[in-house]
Order: structure tokens, then sequence, then C-alpha cells
């Protein structure tokens, strides 16, 4: 392999490393911003954990757990109004059927924003990911332009 050929590398390697720890930094940043927006929307709504709920009763709904332990009680909720019959179940004329389809379209809602909570966090993870390889890379690249026998910069 010819010099010029060994020389290439670290350069090319070093272009991926910036762009790698581009995308982590890009990553996080947005996994983070979503999380909180979403907490921010959540919280705007000033919903409160049912008293009766399994967990965090009485807890304002700004996190997944908190969204999912609502989502919960409101389910338990229209089942006992309906008799332990869902939407699906009530007979179209049933005057329990608007409460358990009301009740459905609120879980549907809580639930949907501990599944945006949870694509927040694997976009943040993936970031972490990308910087801690983005860096290991760097090093790489910064290693390989280093000549034999010398330490490479810091």
């Amino acid at each position: 392999m010819s010099n010029a050929a060994v020389q290439s590398k670290p350069g090319h390697l070093k272009v991926l490393a910036i762009i790698v720890l581009a995308f982590g930094g890009l990553f996080a940043v947005s996994g983070t911003a979503t999380w909180l927006l979403v907490a921010g929307n959540l919280r705007a709504e000033q919903v409160t954990v049912a008293d009766d709920a399994a967990a965090f009763a009485g807890e304002l709904v700004d996190t997944p757990w908190e969204a999912w332990a609502q989502a919960d009680i409101i389910n338990h909720h229209a089942l006992e109004g309906s008799g332990g019959k869902t939407y699906a179940q009530l007979d179209r004329d049933d005057p329990a059927r608007a409460t358990v389809m009301n009740g459905s379209f609120l879980r549907a809602s809580l639930f949907t924003s501990v599944l945006a909570f949870g694509v927040s966090l694997l976009v943040f993870g993936l970031g972490v990911v990308f910087i801690i390889t983005g860096e290991a890379l760097r090093r790489i690249a910064v290693r390989l332009e280093s000549p034999i026998g010398v330490p490479p910069a810091a």
C-alpha cells in the first residue's frame, strides 16, 4: 500500500468523526427538546392523576409514568361505568357509550404522549451513542496521523 493511500485514511476518518459527532449533538438536543416540549404541553393541560390511581395520585401529569397511571385509571373508571364493557361492546343506544368513548380518546391521547416521551428518549440515547462513536473515530484518526514512535498530540 502506498504512503498516499495510508495518509488519506485519517482525513476521511476525521470527516466521518465530525459528521457522526454533529448528528450525535443534533439527536441529543432534539431528543431533549422533544421531551421538554411534550412535558410542557402536558403540564399546560393541568391534568392531575386521579386519587384512586395505582401510583402518582394527585400528581400533575407531565411525565410518561404519570400519563400511563392516569390512562390506566381512566380505563378502570370507564369499564366501571359501563359494567365492564368496552366501547365496541356497548350497544349504540347505551347511555354509557359516550362516556366510554371519551375515556378511550383521553387514554389514546395520554398513550400518545407516552410514545412521544419514548421516542424522544430513544433519539437522545442515539445522540449519546453517536457522540461517543464520533469521539472514538476522531481519536483513532489522530493516532493514525501520528508517525510510529511519536506520541499523538492531545
